[in-house]
């Protein structure tokens, strides 16, 4: 085993002695670091990153049969990475697809700072109406991560954010007014969802699953989730795990904004600077962020 060791670190030694370039080389690491990085960054909250884990073991198992000598597992393992290329298309078909139209995005972005103003404007407006007439709302605006693997059974939309149709949508007589609207790309892309419940002990008390399935989304991913309570009228933003409870209109627009421009305010549920609320820096599963007082 030390021979096999020895044999491949002076073949590496051999090979960089005779072909490495600083310039060049250099550069050509640091655009595979920063590819490696987005797509790191792409796939966090989904569950592509369990599927990348197990192809990193076992790519680790299969060095390490080549290393021991493990003929039999080499075999099966060497038979069945040798398609990794067709393999990996096909398990991470919607995230290649997502990074795809993000990229394009990037060059023709699908929604100006006009559009995603109004959107919220339209969101805060809808929240301000159901309080006043204590109807429970869940509302989703997607940020960077894609909610298609936390969203079940929801219904597609595909529609121009508005009061009317998010008021409407949240109708008791609705049959969608249970579950969760999704807001994406400045539209209503989705309705009645449902959402996958935190299992935090440390919410306030009396919180009910509307609450806990904003927590819950907002541990898995980055989004924001604007809550209206059906008991209180009351209304909260949860973003990273952490619930903002008490806000009026005018506090609502201020957080959401700061929250969608990716801005720093300290803001308390009154809208007085007390308590830091770093909004960031709050990601999914954030255990460091700032808790608000209830």
């Amino acid at each position: 085993m030390i021979e096999v060791i020895w044999r491949f670190f002076s073949e590496l030694w051999d090979f960089f002695s005779s072909n490495f370039d600083p310039w060049r080389d250099t550069i050509d690491i640091l655009l595979v670091t920063a590819g490696i990085y987005w797509l790191l960054l792409l796939i966090r909250g989904t569950r592509a990153i369990q599927i990348l884990v197990g192809l990193i073991v076992l790519i680790g198992l299969s060095l390490a049969s080549e290393l021991f000598q493990f003929a039999t597992v080499g075999l099966i393992l060497e038979n069945f990475l040798s398609s990794a290329v067709l393999i990996i298309i096909v398990l991470f078909q919607n995230d290649i697809r997502r990074a795809l139209a993000r990229v394009g995005r990037g060059f023709f972005p699908s929604v100006t700072a006009q559009q995603e103003s109004q959107m919220l404007e339209e969101v805060v407006r809808a929240a301000q109406t159901l309080s006043q007439r204590r109807i429970g709302a869940l509302v989703v605006l997607e940020r960077e991560t894609a909610l298609t693997d936390q969203i079940e059974a929801g219904r597609s939309i595909d529609a121009e954010a508005s009061k009317e149709l998010l008021v409407s949508l949240f109708m008791p007589v609705s049959p969608l007014h249970d579950g969760a609207v999704v807001v994406a790309d400045g539209r209503v892309a989705s309705a009645g969802c449902i959402l996958p419940l935190t299992v935090s002990t440390e919410l306030p008390e009396g919180v009910g699953t509307r609450h806990r399935a904003a927590v819950g989304i907002t541990e898995e991913t980055d989004a924001v989730v604007v809550v209206v309570s059906e008991e209180t009228g009351g209304i909260s933003v949860v973003m990273g795990g952490e619930m903002m409870p008490g806000l009026d209109a005018p506090t609502l627009r201020v957080v959401l904004r700061d929250i969608m421009a990716g801005e720093r305010r300290d803001l308390s549920p009154a809208g007085v600077a007390e308590t830091p609320f770093e909004l960031a820096d709050v990601g999914p599963g954030s255990a460091d962020a700032s808790r608000t007082a209830t």
